[in-house]
């Protein structure tokens, strides 16, 4: 098998067809072009971007967003610690004595653990309806 290889020019404006011709009498082949235009914004090119919620990831097919297990986990156990009316840096410690990380790999704190608690009024009558949760529940009353 014959061996490839590729080159990668800077170019300042468009390549004349002398120029292409001239490559190809040497022997390459043109294989791709690449373009880009500078922006403003996101919002000037006319795409807004959002995170995905915490909880979820993007599926594998790239179409929908399916949940996240050890995001989700970590949502449980914050519920479960404000349930038992723990202030968020008790929460915070928690969660990083359990081993979780933020998305970054930082350790929780107080204000990641705030910033969540949108997020985990959205999910939290799912938790609640859980049969995970039945048996959690159990556990904070006997503890209560």
């Amino acid at each position: 098998m014959a061996r490839i290889e590729r080159i990668r020019e800077a170019v300042q404006g468009l390549p004349d067809s002398a120029y292409l011709a001239k490559m190809a009498e040497a022997g390459w082949s043109l294989v791709a072009l690449e373009w880009q235009r500078a922006i403003e914004s996101e919002e000037a090119a006319g795409k807004l971007f959002e995170e995905v919620p915490y909880g979820l990831r993007v599926s594998n097919d790239c179409c929908h967003l399916e949940e996240n297990p050890a995001e989700l986990r970590v949502l449980v156990l914050m519920m479960d610690e404000i349930i038992r009316d723990r202030p968020l840096s008790r929460v915070a410690a928690a969660l990083n004595e359990a081993g979780f990380r933020t998305r970054q790999g930082d350790l929780w704190g107080p204000i990641q653990v705030f910033n969540l608690l949108p997020r985990l009024i959205e999910v939290g009558p799912r938790i609640f309806s859980s049969a995970d949760w039945e048996v959690r529940r159990q556990q904070i009353y006997k503890a209560v």
